[in-house]
Order: C-alpha cells, then sequence, then structure tokens
C-alpha cells in the first residue's frame, strides 16, 4: 500500500509539473530562445531548492506538506521547461542530418560521463582528509 501511495504521489507531480514544462518549452522556445529558457530553468531551479532547502524545518512539519510538494513540483516544471528540454534540442538541431545520430549519442554520452566524475569527485573530495573520520563504505 506504501508504495502504491508514493508511486501515486510521483505519478501527481510528474503530470503536474514535469510534462507542462516540456509543453512550456515547446510553446516557448521560439520565441525565448533556447539559451534563455535553459538559463531560467537554472535559476529558478537554484531558487526553489534554496526555498525547500534554508528553511527545511519549516516544511517538514504537518501542517506544510502541501507547500512542499509545491515547491518540489515548480522544481520539476523548471528543470523540464530549461536543461531538460534544451540538452535534447540543441544537439538535435546544431548536428548535420547525415551524423546527427552519432553525434547526438556521443555528446550524450560525454553528458552522462560528465555527470559520473562529478558525483563521485563531489563523494572523493566531500570525505575529510584524516582517515580516521572517514564514513565507512
Amino acid at each position: 500500500h506504501e508504495v502504491f501511495m508514493i508511486g501515486r504521489a510521483q505519478t501527481l507531480i510528474a503530470l503536474c509539473s514535469t510534462v507542462p514544462g516540456y509543453w512550456f518549452t515547446v510553446a516557448f522556445i521560439d520565441i525565448i530562445g533556447r539559451f534563455w529558457i535553459q538559463l531560467m530553468g537554472f535559476f529558478f531551479m537554484t531558487v526553489f531548492m534554496f526555498a525547500i532547502a534554508f528553511p527545511y524545518n519549516h516544511w517538514i512539519k504537518p501542517d506544510n506538506r502541501i507547500g512542499f510538494v509545491v515547491m518540489y513540483s515548480l522544481t520539476f516544471f523548471f528543470a523540464n521547461f530549461g536543461p531538460n528540454a534544451t540538452t535534447f534540442i540543441v544537439p538535435a538541431e546544431i548536428f548535420p542530418a547525415r551524423l546527427r545520430s552519432t553525434c547526438h549519442g556521443i555528446s550524450a554520452a560525454t553528458g552522462k560521463a560528465g555527470a559520473i566524475v562529478g558525483a563521485f569527485g563531489f563523494l572523493y573530495a566531500a570525505q575529510p582528509k584524516d582517515k580516521t573520520k572517514v564514513d565507512a563504505g
């Protein structure tokens, strides 16, 4: 029952924020431009993540869960009305038609490799220099 409730909540968040974010991108990409949509997406994702993080003790109270979900949903909206959509659109537009699928695949793989290096690099950099204080695992 718990897994069903979590799945239902995640589906509602996706339907109410992620999907409209993509449709807003489709509607405004030629009006606003790719660069500004991506910049705006990153900016508002940062704003909403800070709005969730700084008053976190406020959001975890039972009375404020709806507000937390709204802020979380707005983060997803701007993730998709921004960098998630433009990372697929820009490579499809800049590579020549004969090489588009190969170059888009290489571009996507390079982005994934960068994310892996960043995640593991941060994990390594976040560990204390004193080996006796390093977390197990």
